[in-house]
């Protein structure tokens, strides 16, 4: 157990883990389930261990380069559950502001055909934004910034 706990608290002092992630990379290395359980409720009672937490340094970290969509299927994907993904998205700030600061870096310009057009929307579609807000970014809008 003791082997076990400084396993794991090497790995949450290089960066902040999820619960479910955690588990997987400590799993190996356990005696028992209920070790294990017990060493992550440990851990997460110590405030060393929290999925809310994860979540906010992930999205906080990514949402400069990716959209919503995106940033919520990799939180899924690493077991977060989807009220705290939630609210770590909420805090992300206006997913129509960054998608049009992405688009001004890779393009900056409004496309004048339609060839141009469907590749910037596939580069936003990639990059996990819904299609309301490209819609909006192709049309000009999210631009507030510039105009100020």
């Amino acid at each position: 157990m003791n082997e076990l706990r400084q396993r794991a608290l090497r790995l949450l002092a290089r960066r902040d883990h999820a619960r479910a992630e955690l588990r997987k990379k400590l799993a190996p290395h356990a005696e028992s389930e209920e070790t294990l359980d017990a060493l992550l409720d440990d851990l997460a009672g110590r405030r060393l261990l929290s999925d809310a937490r994860y979540a906010e340094m992930r999205v906080s970290s990514r949402s400069n380069r990716y959209g919503n969509a995106r940033l919520a299927q990799e939180l899924k994907a690493q077991g977060v559950a989807e009220d705290v993904a939630g609210q770590a998205l909420a805090a992300a700030g206006d997913e129509l502001a960054r998608a049009h600061a992405i688009w001004r870096r890779k393009f900056g310009t409004l496309p004048a055909e339609a060839a141009e057009r469907a590749r910037q929307t596939r580069y936003l579609l990639y990059r996990g934004f819904s299609g309301d807000v490209i819609r909006r970014v192709l049309r000009g809008e999210g631009n507030e910034q510039e105009e100020e």
